[in-house]
């Protein structure tokens, strides 16, 4: 059946209000048969709408002759339908080797930036794409390829706010035959871009070779790929807006931190505590929309697991989780961790030190239960002369001017100095324990290094073992 597209676009933009009467509209025209016949359609549109339309073009330089050729194409075209035009020449191939970023993703990035310019230029409120419904399949099948949740089977949006413009997609809903059709029935010329058959962009590999092999087991899988973006994007929609709900009622914000009760969040789904996460990273301008499962997950498990006292997960450089018994904060700088301080007597037969997730068994014995060979000391075990020892002993964070006997050198150095020299990050030099005895001398760096005192020598009797266990 034959389909009058500017009757559906007109319809389209009139339901959706993609457009608005007297808008400035600038048309992205690569010149290929969807862009052209996009800006035909508008083109045709325009006097009953009263907008004014701006072609424009980018030039990637990915092809040589071929993209100066469609450049000059659509310059002409502009001219020839008396539309004011701009034609952009970047310097792609030079951009990818400036940031590394693969060639689709600095075209896009280029291009985008370039249609916002033009859109500045011409205040213009509406920047228009020709995103169809082929490629609206295609980008679905290539999310669930790449693995991807509910909200990424939306597809392509409609309609979109950025940087203060609309991008609009009136052919979204429009499948590319009927595209080509309106081109051949209006006698409209194109450009055909060669880089269109080249395997090496998933994009094509998913057009050329996947879809044709899926649709053996269902010729309208593009319609039912279609079909799931509509259903996805209305239950995405009420899922967010009840989100939105959950936030409002249960998180707090002051400034780079975000505050929320452990007990409001386990009362909620599943779907909900996952979206609320993403959500609230959001709130916090970190970009991270599109942060992987797994580091969703890590953040939800540590929110739920019963009896923790105090926990910190460092997500990246720039989210840290804080649980503190119940208080969760949701922060974009390392927390100052407290001071802490475990008192280790004769009774002793192991600690549990949360602030580095490990454990510490202790053992207490005479030296003659013990094989000769088992007596070296590494990073997570220590054997003391128990009788030089000055009891009770502690293991306690670091303080300032705290200085180590390292075993094997002479004379003492600053822990903060040993630390620095070790390159170790500043987020564990606060929480790593020390062990030290009733004077206040430095007896170990647990997990790091020992001191020279109360080694265990031949006049030894009794032993202290200690042996750290990371969870």
């Amino acid at each position: 059946m034959e389909v009058d597209l500017a009757a559906v676009v007109r319809q389209r933009i009139t339901e959706e209000r993609l457009a608005d009467p007297g808008d400035v509209v600038v048309v992205a025209v690569s010149g290929g048969p969807d862009s052209v016949a996009l800006l035909h359609v508008l083109f045709t549109l325009a006097d009953s709408f009263k907008w004014q339309l701006v072609v424009a073009h980018v030039n990637h330089q990915f092809r040589g002759a071929e993209s100066d050729a469609e450049a000059d194409f659509v310059m002409e075209l502009a001219k020839r339908w008396g539309i004011p035009y701009e034609i952009g020449v970047i310097d792609v191939p030079a951009y990818i080797e400036e940031t590394a970023l693969n060639g689709q993703a600095a075209a896009r990035e280029k291009r985008y930036e370039f249609l916002h310019q033009v859109a500045a230029d011409y205040g213009a409120q509406r920047i228009a794409f020709a995103h169809h419904a082929d490629d609206q399949a295609e980008t679905v099948l290539m999310r669930i390829l790449r693995g991807t949740g509910p909200s990424g089977l939306v597809g392509m949006p409609e309609r979109r706010s950025e940087k203060k413009v609309e991008l609009i997609r009136p052919f979204l809903r429009i499948y590319k035959s009927d595209i080509v059709n309106y081109c051949f029935q209006h006698e409209i010329t194109y450009c055909n871009d060669s880089s269109n058959a080249l395997r090496k962009y998933f994009r094509n590999q998913i057009r050329l070779d996947v879809m044709p092999v899926l649709k053996q087991y269902n010729e309208q899988l593009p319609e039912s790929l279609n079909r799931l973006t509509d259903m996805m994007r209305a239950e995405d929609d009420y899922l967010a807006g009840e989100t939105e709900r959950v936030l409002r009622r249960i998180v707090t914000f002051q400034g780079a931190v975000c505050r929320l009760e452990r007990s409001d969040f386990t009362g909620l789904h599943v779907a909900l505590q996952r979206r609320l996460i993403k959500l609230i990273l959001n709130c916090l301008c970190l970009g991270m929309d599109r942060l992987e499962f797994n580091r969703i997950e890590c953040i939800r498990e540590l929110i739920l697991q019963d009896q923790v006292s105090n926990q910190v997960l460092q997500v990246n450089d720039a989210l840290y989780i804080v649980r503190e018994y119940e208080d969760i904060q949701f922060q974009t700088f390392a927390p100052t961790p407290k001071p802490y301080e475990y008192e280790i007597g004769l009774d002793t037969d192991g600690l549990n030190l949360p602030e580095i997730e490990a454990g510490l068994l202790i053992s207490w014995m005479h030296v003659s239960s013990i094989e000769k060979a088992d007596l070296l000391s590494s990073a997570t075990d220590v054997f003391l002369d128990l009788d030089q020892l000055q009891l009770p002993l502690y293991m306690r964070s670091r303080r300032s001017g705290d200085r180590l006997e390292p075993h094997g050198l002479n004379g003492s150095k600053k822990v903060k100095d040993m630390f620095i020299d070790a390159k170790m990050p500043l987020s564990r030099r606060d929480v790593i324990p020390l062990l030290v005895d009733a004077s206040g001398q430095i007896l170990w760096i647990a997990g790091f290094r020992r001191s020279k005192h109360a080694l265990v020598g031949p006049d030894t009797e009794r032993v202290l073992h200690l042996k750290l266990v990371l969870k």
